[in-house]
């Protein structure tokens, strides 16, 4: 995700063009790692070491992920039409810039591989659009918030909350049953928390009125609260949790 984040900085890219590449990469390779880990092994095969067949999976992903990652970036720049597209020159640059060298005829067959990874479907939801919508209702229903001033922070704490995921939604969880250790069966069930955007939208703006309009903190969240259905102590479970890993990551690297 980091990666794809840089690439979108890089290239200059719409950061909703990030977002949505990580989108399409998940969705990707849970069905490329399903597929190349159902495949019948080779005549022989079943008297490999335990695990040789994972192995080489990755191995032939290792050598192509990089390919993977940019595909998803150059696709989703493609959807956007107020962004900027990367075309194959650009591409086969930027990934010479890094240290991998490609063939336009290798980025087209990455792309295409993708492509029907993902059977064309190219729709996904999208974090940050969630972030936007919500603000922009904020903004016409409650007009003395500046929603102006608090959408270039919630960019930053969405990408914040993005990189420090596992993190972030483990102390959720724990926060949310009130117990350190939780059970499979609490995290299976916690999953959807995860899926939610709408919550993680909500939480975004939450986390950032109270950096930045601390006042306005708990009018921000009743109205967020009205508008999405939400509770409340939802909204204020997930900002504690966002600011507490915030200012942790804050003083480490200070103290570095």
């Amino acid at each position: 995700m980091e990666f794809i984040f840089l690439i979108t900085q890089e290239l200059k890219l719409d950061p909703l063009a990030g977002y949505h590449a990580v989108e399409l990469l998940q969705r990707f390779m849970v069905r490329y790692l399903r597929d190349l880990l159902s495949t019948p092994s080779p005549e022989g095969a079943d008297d490999a070491e335990p695990g040789s067949c994972e192995d080489a999976v990755f191995d032939k992903l290792k050598d192509k992920f990089h390919l993977i990652v940019f595909s998803c970036v150059q696709l989703a720049s493609k959807l956007l039409l107020h962004s900027h597209i990367i075309n194959n020159n650009t591409a086969v640059g930027f990934l010479h810039s890094v240290g991998h060298t490609v063939s336009k005829q290798s980025l087209l067959e990455s792309e295409l591989m993708v492509l029907k990874g993902l059977e064309f479907r190219l729709n996904a939801p999208n974090p940050l659009t969630y972030v936007e919508i919500l603000l922009e209702v904020l903004g016409h229903n409650e007009p003395s918030i500046s929603v102006e001033r608090l959408h270039p922070l919630c960019r930053d704490v969405l990408q914040f909350v993005s990189l420090q995921r596992s993190e972030v939604y483990h102390s959720l969880l724990v926060t949310t049953i009130r117990c350190a250790s939780p059970t499979p069966e609490q995290r299976e069930k916690f999953v959807a928390v995860t899926e939610d955007y709408m919550l993680l939208g909500v939480s975004v703006i939450a986390v950032a009125t109270f950096i930045l309009h601390v006042t306005n903190w708990q009018q921000v969240v009743g109205e967020l609260s009205h508008i999405t259905g939400i509770s409340t102590r939802s909204i204020s479970d997930f900002t504690h949790v966002a600011l507490t890993h915030i200012v942790k990551t804050s003083s480490s690297a200070t103290t570095v």
